[in-house]
């Protein structure tokens, strides 16, 4: 009898990859393959690549050389947007031995046959245009969130983005799968769910293979916060011009979805908000955040900004520093500008040196801890619902709020994956609030 193979992943990038390694992953599981942890020996490592930042690409080798020290027999796959744009790159990274693209990432089963180590990475990857059709899926069984894929690929032609090559054109789930996916993780006792998509928002779009709207994002949440079982749904980034009033409304008012938002801006000032080809101005912006506040004054705002983009200036970046600063906001994922192929902006003219962008880079996220601290602060002596997580860290279990504020308690396996009411009390040294349970538990 075969002992049975096993096979192990690795992840690079956002929640949309780690949903889809998920899903390839019972792929594996469904042709008899177990799966295992990345540092143990596998047949098959399967890398998920990311094209967002430059340290994805570097990170790439260092994972393709710890699957060799873990088993230099093992086959090796990489899969994902870095694939897809660069798969030729990838396939020459000693120890590689197939890299499939944006259609083919989904059938990589079909793909391995006996297993033998190639001399040269083999590719398989589509022209772009042919990535029209959609495969659902949901990351489940290592978190107490699952995150689930509802819509993928984007119609907007941002100049320092290389996400529309990557996974070309929007595209959505149905809605009837969504809520079919929806149903079946929270079936597996699985407490929140955190919706993800390259450019949610657009949701509705090429939903039949074509561009006609039959449900817009409006619908897909008004359907999801009737599914039963789920106590906790999160949107987890939408564009400002795709985020309405209406849904904004909605989200105040739910049973399920909670009171955070996460809203790419990437500059502050509109000169190169233009430049990024951005679809809308600062003014808008400004006026999301207003009117989140106005019907849910506890709400969490999260803020993407990319600094050192092509032209700006020091004037510029200190337009952007203050009008995040004067802004309502809880907290900053701060990105350096990094050059991509095939891109507009990596033409464009009064390139800022790396030394400039790392300064900025590193002002906006002290920022960034100044508004999350007083954020956290503000949110002293409320009550809150709190999710436990289930790793034991140093001691210490944590979980969030549903505005997404993190706390910590004494470790306690019984609290792992429930849900309960709190009093928050106190900020510790280590920035995570402290709090006193109120109850007994919810869920």
């Amino acid at each position: 009898m075969n002992p049975t193979k096993k096979v192990a992943f690795y992840t690079l990038g956002c929640k949309l990859n780690f949903s889809e390694t998920s899903t390839i992953a019972r792929g594996f599981n469904d042709e008899g393959f177990d799966r295992v942890d990345f540092k143990e020996s596998a047949d098959v490592y399967v890398i998920n690549t990311c094209s967002v930042t430059e340290n994805a690409d570097k990170r790439f080798k260092t994972i393709v050389k710890q699957a060799q020290k873990n088993n230099p027999e093992a086959f090796v796959a990489a899969i994902g947007c870095y694939a897809q744009l660069k798969p030729e790159e990838l396939a020459d990274v000693n120890g590689v031995d197939l890299v499939l693209g944006a259609t083919e990432k989904f059938k990589i089963t079909d793909y391995l046959n006996d297993l033998t180590k190639n001399d040269f990475g083999e590719v398989h990857s589509c022209e772009i245009e042919e990535a029209d059709f959609y495969v659902g899926s949901y990351s489940i069984g290592d978190r107490t969130r699952a995150f689930l894929k509802v819509q993928d690929g984007c119609d907007y032609k941002c100049t320092y983005c290389t996400i529309p090559l990557a996974r070309g054109i929007s595209r959505s789930d149905t809605m009837s799968n969504v809520l079919k996916n929806a149903k079946e993780i929270s079936e597996q006792g699985i407490k929140e769910i955190v919706l993800t998509g390259v450019n949610i928002g657009d949701y509705g779009k090429g939903e039949f293979g074509n561009k006609k709207h039959e449900h817009t994002f409006l619908d897909l949440v008004t359907e999801l916060d009737k599914v039963k079982g789920i106590e906790r749904l999160r949107i987890s980034s939408i564009e400002p011009n795709l985020l309405k009033n209406e849904t904004i409304d909605l989200v105040s008012k739910s049973r399920a979805f909670v009171p955070h938002f996460h809203i790419p801006l990437q500059s502050g000032s509109n000169d190169i908000l233009k430049k990024m080809k951005r679809r809308y101005m600062k003014e808008l912006y400004v006026d999301r955040v207003s009117k989140i506040k106005e019907v849910m004054p506890h709400a969490c705002i999260g803020v993407d900004v990319i600094v050192g983009f092509p032209g700006e200036t020091d004037e510029l970046f200190l337009e952007t520093y203050n009008f995040l600063n004067a802004l309502d906001i809880s907290y900053l994922h701060v990105f350096q500008y990094s050059e991509r192929d095939n891109t507009e902006a990596a033409n464009m003219p009064n390139v800022v040196s790396k030394a400039k962008r790392s300064k900025r880079s590193k002002m906006l996220r002290g920022l960034s801890a100044k508004k999350r601290r007083a954020f956290y602060e503000n949110q002293l002596q409320t009550s809150r619902t709190v999710l436990f997580e289930g790793e034991n860290k140093e001691g210490y279990i944590h979980g969030f709020t549903e505005n997404y504020v993190k706390v910590k308690a004494p470790w306690n396996p019984e609290l792992v994956n429930t849900i309960h009411d709190v009093k928050l009390t106190e900020i510790d040294e280590d920035g995570l609030v402290r709090f006193n349970f109120s109850e007994t538990l919810i869920s």
